[in-house]
């Protein structure tokens, strides 16, 4: 596809992301919702990017042009737009957001009338018809069937009940120290105000938004900070989320940063022990390590494994009927709570698991059940994404490093011009030694 990658549309605002394209895109979207649409509303949210406002300005006018009404509810994350689709009864949720991305990126996400990401056969739907100018005329609305819009501020309350009830009722964070990062992004009203009610001593951080300060050196791709104040604080545990709040990073006592992957391995088997876990498998991507799937086999845990991206995560879980699965990147989900990767439900869940074992957050027996293999992931600069199967000599290369016992994952970013080389392997010699190979390879066939 053209326009859409791993996670919606995404690239530079007023470039690949200009207005011109998110009203077509909007109008697309339209057009494609109306065919089941049952209340004509589309609720539109975003987070703290100051292009936020000249896309969902362009959105709005799109909607509205083939008859929709719309409803805005400003900066809140993209969990709290999925959950909010479904419960205000609209068509659609569209979220603007790059996520992790830094300030100038922006993009667009969809979410259908029950609060799930969009499929791929839906997105290449709503390409073709983004791309089919004549379509896209016959269904302007003159008149009275021009569509509406309006803003509504206080649904924050709803989403904050919702989370509130992720978190078992017979526990509290009371006297707990917490640090929160929220990045200067979606949650930065939401996520104290949750940890707050629920009794915590909270301690917040990077929740000063302009526009142009969300991720920066901050939040889930920068927890250095964060681990600083959890020390400086003396604090139990930190929660770094990034800008529109689906990815969490957890910090301990000591300000060390908690692997994504050790994080899922005591929350799947958390939930087996207290029968929570709907069925024997846990879902992750290749990504994942291998020591996390066979630790899972010790508790008598299954791993599936999928595509990276958490809508692939989600499609897994609903093929194997379990409700438990993520990335190692962060993106958790609990899917009797969110239908995307959720970071307040995910922190909530690590509170609930260390409170119901009640050690500390640091112990081996908490959030350090396993030690993970070697890994190393190499980002790649290119020019042009050639298709993997095309490079002269591509599956020559990963048959050579598999015959070395080193497990690759070989991809490129959906979002980014980059090529992503992850290696895994027990000796971290060889993992060295064949990274600087895999990275010379690569340059060579890609960049010249």
């Amino acid at each position: 596809m053209k326009l859409f990658g791993t996670d919606g549309v995404r690239g530079k605002a007023g470039e690949k992301l200009s207005a011109a394209t998110a009203i077509k895109l909007a109008m697309a979207a339209g057009i494609f919702f109306r065919k089941n649409s049952l209340t004509n509303k589309i609720l539109v949210g975003k987070d703290t990017r100051k292009s936020g406002y000249m896309i969902e300005n362009a959105i709005v006018s799109g909607l509205t042009a083939v008859g929709y009404n719309v409803i805005q509810i400003g900066p809140m994350p993209t969990p709290a737009i999925a959950f909010l689709t479904e419960d205000m009864r609209c068509d659609a949720g569209i979220m603007i957001s790059a996520s992790h991305n830094s300030y100038f990126d922006n993009g667009i996400k969809f979410f259908d009338h029950t609060g799930y990401k969009l499929d791929v056969k839906d997105e290449e739907e709503i390409e073709k018809i983004y791309f089919n100018s004549d379509l896209i005329e016959q269904n302007q609305k003159v008149e009275l069937e021009i569509g509406t819009s309006k803003r509504i501020d206080d649904v924050i309350g709803r989403y904050i009940v919702h989370i509130k009830n992720s978190f078992p009722k017979d526990l509290t964070l009371k006297d707990k120290r917490i640090v929160l990062d929220v990045a200067n992004g979606a949650a930065y009203k939401v996520a104290p105000t949750v940890f707050s009610e629920l009794g915590a001593d909270v301690f917040v951080i990077n929740d000063e938004p302009n526009g142009s300060n969300i991720n920066l050196s901050c939040g889930a791709l920068h927890p250095q900070k964060l681990g600083e104040e959890v020390v400086k604080f003396r604090a139990d545990i930190g929660f770094a989320f990034d800008g529109d709040a689906d990815r969490l990073v957890v910090v301990n006592e000591h300000g060390k940063v908690v692997e994504g992957d050790k994080l899922l391995g005591v929350l799947a088997n958390y939930m087996k022990v207290n029968s929570l876990l709907k069925s024997d498998y846990v879902v992750a991507t290749d990504m994942s390590n291998q020591a996390l799937e066979n630790f899972l086999k010790t508790k008598g845990i299954k791993l599936a494994r999928c595509c990276v991206g958490d809508k692939y995560v989600l499609e897994k879980l609903k093929e194997l009927g379990s409700n438990f699965g993520g990335e190692q990147s962060g993106h958790i989900i609990f899917s009797d709570f969110a239908k995307t990767g959720d970071a307040l439900v995910a922190a909530l869940q690590v509170m609930a698991y260390l409170l119901t074992k009640e050690e500390k957050v640091a112990s081996s027996a908490g959030l350090n059940p396993f030690e993970l293999y070697p890994q190393n992931l190499i980002n790649l600069e290119v020019g042009k994404k050639i298709p993997l199967e095309e490079i002269d000599g591509y599956q020559e290369f990963c048959d050579k490093l598999k015959s070395q016992n080193i497990r690759p994952l070989i991809r490129y970013s959906g979002t980014e011009n980059l090529l992503r080389i992850l290696l895994e392997a027990s000796d971290e010699k060889v993992l060295r030694e064949v990274s600087e190979e895999s990275k010379e390879f690569f340059k060579r066939v890609l960049n010249g």
